[in-house]
């Protein structure tokens, strides 16, 4: 604490003599607060070296060199991944899954679409090589759609808003070549028309085949409906899709040349489809789709917005948008899809077997001295079908035990399937499917939210969704699960896909591909 005196104040300076000035009647003493000692050395500047990578080089060659304890570890895939290459021409995305989690991957600047879902499918560790898509997503919008295999990704990132939300997501697409496969269903006869001279006379069927070998193009119409600009009202209106562009008659369905108006040239736009489109953009029905500038950021304005009346006719339209912007190169694709799976593996054997399916040899074990190796091929065949025969006598005598305890039987299995989709909504259900490809056999299973303890199996057939409701009941004590009301009984929803894999029972089409959630 300083204490304040009557009298003159006064200041001490060290190295000088002390003065006195003079402020009215208040004096103030400040002394040293080091006793006196001779001149302090003041701290200097010290000139730092530039070239500082020098100094550390010549520090840690003083020291002998450590070795690397885990020398295999130096040529890990995950560790190199997880560091920027040094070359410069790397360049890092962030891809998204199904469970909202996202990763980051280097690729180069002029990596495709197909070598981007590659080299996810071996990151991610996926079982299967086939039917993967990387989708382009705008959240806000409610716009989904699939890159096309030859597509370069970051020309396509290069298109987007650095302040939107615009996203990759990296998921199954089974119908992103199924039009090659049935022609038919895609393109219905009705919509199908020859435009030009040389395809006078030809029927609806040899149409489809040269719009898909991207020949001499039909011409594909019908009405649609078309969201106008600046106002919320929907106008019905009568479209043609030509080689030369997306026109509208501005008569009915008029295909005079004075009625026809040009709405956009098929180089330069992109088809997307809407998700929700009824509650984001009014849509009188669920099959929206919209088109915009392919070089041009997301605006609300630049989107044309277009519903079809039903499903099918919205497939044929953004079908037809993709063959007759891409034309053969579209047909490329699909062949290199089929290839794809085959030189991918590499590891595939001339009999159709995999290396690690080849390296697996029969045991035997019943002796006392340890296995032995089977080495002849017919008892390796007898021991297999033995296996097979015990495995199934445990799983008959599983069955067969009283339901004394629910909780005693694995009931619960297909939780850990990758088929089953807990509780979601019907709606969730149906664009699930939708979003993995519209394709014959496309299923999931999930929990009924009007039934109690049952389960609805969500099945897609001619590009429709149907729903058939599981029903729990019982028979002789036990609890099984059926679909025909007790005529085919199963002991658990695993045994019911299972069988339905292989026998359509009361389905239209058996079960073939499970919608999947894939985590990155």
């Amino acid at each position: 604490m300083m204490e304040v005196a009557a009298g003159p104040w006064t200041e001490v300076f060290e190295g000088s003599e002390r003065t006195e000035k003079s402020l009215g009647s208040s004096t103030l003493t400040l002394a040293p607060l080091v006793s006196d000692s001779p001149s302090i050395r003041r701290s200097q500047p010290i000139f730092i070296n530039s070239n500082r990578s020098k100094g550390v080089e010549s520090f840690s060659s003083s020291f002998p060199s450590i070795p690397n304890p885990f020398p295999e570890l130096s040529k890990s895939p995950v560790l190199i991944s997880s560091l920027p290459p040094q070359s410069s021409d790397k360049h890092l995305i962030k891809v998204y899954g199904e469970d909202s989690h996202s990763r980051s991957v280097w690729i180069s600047r002029g990596a495709t679409a197909r070598e981007v879902c590659h080299m996810l499918v071996q990151t991610a560790h996926c079982s299967d090589q086939e039917n993967w898509a990387l989708l382009e997503v705008h959240p806000v919008l409610g716009l989904e759609r699939c890159l096309e295999d030859h597509e370069v990704v970051l020309e396509v990132q290069a298109t987007w808003s650095l302040k939107g939300d615009t996203r990759f997501v990296f998921c199954k697409n089974y119908a992103k070549y199924e039009f090659f496969r049935k022609p038919m269903l895609f393109f219905p006869e009705c919509m199908i028309s020859d435009s030009a001279d040389v395809s006078k006379g030809m029927t609806s069927s040899e149409l489809i085949q040269n719009l898909l070998r991207s020949g001499t193009c039909p011409e594909i119409q019908g009405f649609l409906h078309v969201k106008e600009s600046s106002r919320k009202a929907w106008k019905k209106v009568y479209f043609f899709l030509r080689r030369s562009g997306l026109y509208c008659s501005t008569k009915g369905s008029s295909k005079e040349p004075r009625h026809l108006q040009y709405v956009a040239d098929l180089d330069d736009l992109n088809v997307y489809t809407v998700v929700n489109g009824r509650k984001l953009y009014g849509a009188p029905a669920d099959f929206t789709f919209c088109i915009k500038p392919s070089k041009n950021p997301v605006r609300t304005q630049d989107l044309k917005i277009l519903c079809a009346e039903n499903e099918q006719t919205r497939t044929c339209w953004t079908s037809a948008f993709r063959l007759f912007k891409y034309g053969k190169q579209l047909q490329c694709n699909y062949q290199l899809s089929k290839s794809a799976p085959r030189s991918l593996e590499g590891s595939r054997l001339p009999d159709g077997k995999s290396k690690s399916e080849a390296s697996l040899v029969a045991m035997d074990f019943s002796g006392k001295a340890g296995g032995r190796v089977i080495q002849n091929p017919t008892e390796a065949q007898s021991a297999e079908r033995e296996e097979g025969q015990a495995w199934r006598r445990r799983e008959a005598l599983r069955c067969s035990l009283p339901n004394l305890n629910s909780g005693a039987r694995p009931s619960s299995i297909h939780k850990t399937q990758p088929w089953f989709h807990g509780g979601v909504s019907r709606k969730e259900a149906q664009r699930l499917i939708e979003k993995q490809g519209l394709v014959d056999g496309m299923f999931l299973i999930r929990e009924s939210q009007q039934h109690a303890q049952c389960f609805v199996l969500s099945l897609c057939y001619k590009l429709k969704t149907k729903h058939y409701l599981v029903i729990p009941c019982e028979d002789g004590g036990r609890k099984y699960f059926t679909m025909d009301d007790g005529l085919t009984l199963f002991i658990d929803l695993l045994q019911l896909v299972e069988f339905h894999q292989i026998n359509k029972g009361i389905l239209p089409v058996c079960l073939k591909h499970p919608c999947v959630c894939v985590a990155l």
